[in-house]
């Protein structure tokens, strides 16, 4: 069921679930028909064939035979299988704008928190980025980042409480690598200036020199017992290191607006291992496999799930295991989002098989929210590439776009072109990630994602600035807008796609998909600069027409465009500039 209210879909749904009396909370699954024409909002009769057990087609026309018009829809007629409504446009016209306007950047939320049946808020808890300390941010980091800011967003336009959750990587013998590698360095190197490249440059270079001296391993696995054992020497400098790295993340995610209510590394739960292992072994599910602790998963299809290798160390499923048994603990979540790569599938669906049979509370309620590698010239980019510092593309992204703004708006002061190429620059590199579906490969393309044309974050972002535009030099107070002038075709779409925003935005939370967000701007878009482009080939359709009343009516419309347009991009984490 949406949390939203929409009259007119809610006339419809009522509809057909009168018709085929059906319960109240029957779902009943609204689209567009494939041409216009045929009506304004199509319902597949598909579901409910086996229910009923009658084909598609004789269900849509007992439908269409029991429609009575009423709550603003006008008319039912029967397609094949599908039902096709017509709505009243000058009604609907009229609740959708008064609507947008009346909620303003609220537009897409929901009036009221979600609550569980205890009263509380819903809660989901949204573990994205998590870096390793002692490296840059790199590229590939911006899908996990930002799909999961993005999705901090949405939910909490849906009303849940959304707990960001950076999970740094800040453990493990890597660590004692770098530990040795600063004791073996000839001076103590300032790290107050690029001090996370001295790091990653110190740490590659002892991987390095440890292919010849195997000595150097021994050395490493001696300063992480060190550190394990909180011996002084060795917990400073790793703490000198976590916040070195911690501070350049901060920079990176200053620029892209990402915030987090929780930043936790693995080193947090080395006393909490063990109690999940305790637990574990409690209900009999643990075992020794070649001397490696292990929970046998051969009933769920999958190999054994490692707690502990044979040396005693603990391992990343264990660490899982902890964190989320401390993140339920503190907040109590309904739902948890994992935002980590697919290659990490078979990780999750074993731990979280552990956590099910252990029994834990919150099992069933975790989901990993994988997604695809990004790609440069068909190959797969990783930390290993250290030359793409996330830094550097954002860097060279907001360069070259403010070089095409100078070229387009010459009288705009550098001040502003600087704030609106950073703000474009960066929305390029965002939206080129969050507008394909998370699961597929992202591949990275400079002349593409920068584009002013086709399916980019410039060409969005300047769609709304030509409205801002349009709007601000018409001049036209747009309040008491006679609507029923809307008459065209392109209006009504618009119109139509302004009122399907607030589902889309439930969708993408449902799916913890962002791209149901960026591709309804991108639909938006598409639909507003169709509309807009009549008035080049007849004054008459012009926005700012010459009749007063028709322009205002026209304002009104492609105002409220601008808002929605801003609410999505606001959703994805994108600023909406008002000039470009």
């Amino acid at each position: 069921m949406s949390s939203f209210h929409d009259p007119f879909r809610a006339a419809i749904r009522s509809a057909v679930r009168g018709a085929l009396d059906l319960p109240a909370d029957a779902e009943v699954q609204l689209g567009a028909p494939p041409n216009p024409a045929m009506g304004d909002v199509a319902v597949p009769m598909f579901p409910y064939a086996r229910t009923l057990r009658n084909a598609p087609p004789r269900i849509a026309q007992a439908v269409v035979a029991a429609f009575e018009p009423g709550g603003g829809v006008s008319e039912a007629t029967a397609a094949g299988p599908y039902v096709n409504f017509r709505l009243d446009r000058s009604a609907f016209l009229a609740w959708v704008l008064e609507t947008i306007d009346a909620r303003g950047d609220a537009y897409g939320h929901v009036d009221a928190p979600l609550l569980r049946d205890d009263g509380e808020q819903r809660t989901v808890v949204i573990d994205f980025s998590s870096p390793n300390i002692s490296k840059h941010l790199a590229y590939h980091h911006i899908r996990s980042t930002m799909i999961g800011n993005a999705l901090c967003r949405i939910h909490r336009a849906l009303g849940w409480r959304a707990i960001g959750f950076n999970f740094l990587g800040d453990w493990g013998t890597t660590h004692g690598m770098l530990l040795a590698a600063w004791t073996r360095a000839d001076a103590d190197l300032d790290l107050d200036e690029d001090g996370v490249t001295k790091l990653n440059e110190m740490y590659v270079a002892f991987r390095e020199a440890m292919k010849t001296d195997p000595s150097l391993e021994g050395e490493a696995r001696a300063w992480f017992a060190r550190l394990e054992q909180g011996d002084a020497e060795a917990r400073a400098l790793w703490e000198r290191f976590r916040a070195v790295s911690l501070a350049e993340f901060e920079k990176v995610y200053a620029r892209l607006g990402v915030t987090f209510e929780a930043v936790c590394g693995e080193s947090f739960y080395e006393d909490r291992m063990e109690p999940v292992i305790e637990h574990l072994s409690a209900q009999g599910l643990t075992a020794i496999d070649d001397g490696a602790l292990v929970v046998d998963l051969s009933e769920q299809g999958m190999p054994p799930c490692l707690l502990k290798k044979q040396d005693g160390a603990t391992l990343y499923a264990t660490r899982d295991i902890a964190s989320a048994v401390h993140r339920h603990e503190e907040w109590q979540f309904d739902r948890a989002l994992y935002v980590v790569g697919k290659g990490q599938t078979l990780h999750f669906k074993q731990w979280f098989a552990v956590v099910e049979k252990g029994g834990y509370a919150f099992a069933g309620r975790m989901e990993h929210t994988a997604f695809g590698q990004i790609r440069m010239g068909g190959v797969k980019v990783s930390s290993r590439d250290g030359a793409v510092r996330l830094h550097d593309v954002l860097d060279r992204a907001s360069e070259e776009i403010g070089a095409v703004i100078a070229e387009k708006n010459p009288t705009m002061s550098a001040e502003r072109r600087h704030e609106v190429a950073q703000q474009v620059g960066y929305g390029a590199i965002v939206f080129a990630d969050l507008s394909r579906e998370r699961e597929r490969d992202v591949e990275f393309d400079w002349d593409r994602l920068l584009s002013f044309e086709g399916d980019t974050g410039p060409y969005c972002q300047y769609q709304h600035a030509r409205i801002a535009s349009i709007v601000r030099k018409a001049g036209r107070e747009l309040g008491g807008a006679d609507l029923s002038l809307l008459t065209t075709d392109d209006e009504w779409q618009v119109a139509l796609l302004l009122a399907a925003f607030p589902e889309r935005v439930e969708k993408a939370g449902k799916r913890a998909e962002p791209h149901w967000v960026a591709g309804y701007v991108l639909e938006l878009c598409r639909a507003f600069s169709s509309w807009y482009a009549q008035g080049s080939q007849d004054p008459a359709l012009k926005v700012n027409c010459a009749d007063d009343d028709t322009a205002r009516a026209r304002l009104a419309l492609a105002h409220a465009v601008q808002q929605t347009l801003r609410n999505a991009l606001d959703l994805l984490g994108l600023a909406a500039p008002e000039e470009m």
